[in-house]
């Protein structure tokens, strides 16, 4: 062992719990074992009253139920006597942050104030014994030979730990342990399963970057204008909530995709959202425009306006986020195009404008059918005509391109990198040279309103051939 961590002591922890939620579950037993660096010095373990339930199936797991903790302490009743034990030492056990989580939570209640240096057993078996399909404690233990009785018992589990750890103490020729402990180490700070390699390789850019479960499935989408610090931040902090814990613990590897401008990473993180559903993204999923305006023949020929649900078969003429904006858009329409109210239907809020109530305007019979027609017409061109084609020229990645966002008649079709050297001529070569995304409401909005801001950006689509110089100035 390295002389630097001979003067150290280990607090070896294991606890059993009500369940994975340390905010709203309780510990049911706890074990502690001091470690010099040598060999154990000192044990503590007790029974505790968690002051609510224990589910059938902890019990199953642990053979823990009620009546074992009926004539248990409370934790508020030995939470001085686990402080001591903890005091000044370094924290370890096995996938160190969901029994910190309970212990920090509990003493925190107590009025204690606690922030250890942590170590993971987990992460430093993965580092010195590289290779296992898993680093479950029952999977090192079978697998490195290691006594464990009482299984998912926090003694037994504890006592498998401490002999996990100086096995791994004596392993450690190139004073990995000490790397780790080092007070700006960012090791402990990362999700268990998560190899620090995989961290170190984000960039400080601006980009989207994934979440990957064990089997490589994307569990979570974010953006940032910093990947590296934006994903440090997810493993930073206190929170002992189970979906925390359980996001955490599912994080295997990273992924990303660096971005040009901060733009085109809410469109990404938007798109890729859409695309894959992630289990841990919740955010963003509520923003799909849920109503729009369409239009339908009916058996006379009349073609009516309605405001209603949006239909994943249908094309609205336009998309809304609510039923009033689609109302509104709809009496705004009919105003300006002098469209017989009752060849409109208002969905759900039809009530409101029942032509029924006027008998005046029932006396009277319905418009021509071709002047009513024409007018309809008209309103469809003249918001088609609104819905341009252009693109958004902005800086790239380096200073070898530029970004282009491109528009196809009001949607947004894709975006991509165009080398400022490149002989393109066409528009037709920069949109096919460009990466098509699902897009939704929301991500047009986004589009929009930055168009509106920087103008200059915009460089409408025509037949004509173009002079490439032009995007240097637009992004000037």
């Amino acid at each position: 062992m390295k002389e630097k961590l001979k003067n150290k002591e280990f607090a070896i922890v294991d606890i059993e719990t009500t369940g994975g939620n340390a905010q709203y579950g309780g510990i049911t037993e706890i074990a502690i074992l001091i470690h010099d660096g040598e060999k154990v010095i000192d044990t503590y373990e007790t029974l505790i009253n968690p002051g609510r339930n224990i589910p059938y199936s902890i019990t199953l797991l642990t053979g823990i139920d009620n009546e074992t903790v009926a004539e248990a302490p409370s934790f508020a009743e030995v939470a001085s006597e686990i402080y001591s034990y903890l005091e000044n030492r370094i924290f370890v056990a096995h996938n160190v942050n969901f029994d910190y989580s309970f212990i920090k939570h509990q003493l925190s209640v107590e009025g204690y104030s606690f922030n250890p240096t942590k170590l993971c057993t987990v992460r430093l078996s993965r580092k010195l014994s590289p290779g296992f399909h898993s680093y479950s404690l029952g999977i090192l233990c079978e697998r490195l030979d290691i006594p464990i009785e009482n299984r998912h018992r926090a003694m037994g589990d504890a006592a498998a730990t401490t002999i996990l750890f100086s096995k791994l103490l004596g392993w450690d020729e190139e004073g990995i342990i000490q790397k780790m402990l080092k007070k700006h180490s960012k090791e402990q700070q990362l999700p268990p399963h998560l190899p620090k390699e995989e961290f170190e390789k984000l960039p400080s850019k601006p980009g989207v970057y994934y979440f990957h479960d064990q089997a490589g499935k994307i569990i979570y989408i974010g953006k940032a204008i910093n990947i590296r610090k934006r994903v440090l931040s997810h493993f930073t902090g206190h929170n002992p909530g189970a979906q925390r814990q359980n996001f955490l613990k599912n994080i295997h590897s990273i992924s990303f995709e660096e971005c040009a401008t901060e733009l085109m990473c809410l469109l990404l993180e938007c798109s890729e959202i859409k695309h894959f559903w992630p289990k841990y993204n919740r955010a963003l999923k509520k923003y799909e425009a849920n109503f729009a305006l369409y239009e339908y023949k009916d058996i006379r020929g009349y073609r009516r306006l309605v405001a209603g649900k949006l239909h994943p078969s249908q094309r609205g003429i336009k998309k809304y986020y609510r039923e009033g904006d689609a109302v509104n858009a709809l009496l705004s329409f009919r105003e300006r195009y002098q469209i017989d109210i009752r060849l409109c239907n208002f969905g759900q809020q039809a009530e409101f404008f029942d032509p029924d109530s006027n008998p005046d305007l029932n006396s009277k019979e319905l418009p021509d059918i071709i002047e009513h027609n024409d007018k309809i017409e008209q309103m469809i061109a003249d918001i088609d005509a609104q819905a341009k084609s252009f693109m958004l020229i902005d800086r790239g990645r380096n200073m070898e391109e530029v970004s282009c966002i491109w528009v196809e008649k009001g949607e947004f079709y894709g975006m991509g990198y165009i080398d400022r050297n490149s002989d393109i001529q066409t528009f037709e070569e920069i949109k096919s040279g460009l990466t098509a995304y699902k897009a939704n409401h929301y991500m047009m909005d986004l589009i929009d309103k930055y168009a509106k801001n920087f103008p200059r950006k915009i460089v409408p689509v025509s037949e004509d051939e173009l002079e490439f110089s032009f995007f240097n100035q637009n992004i000037n």
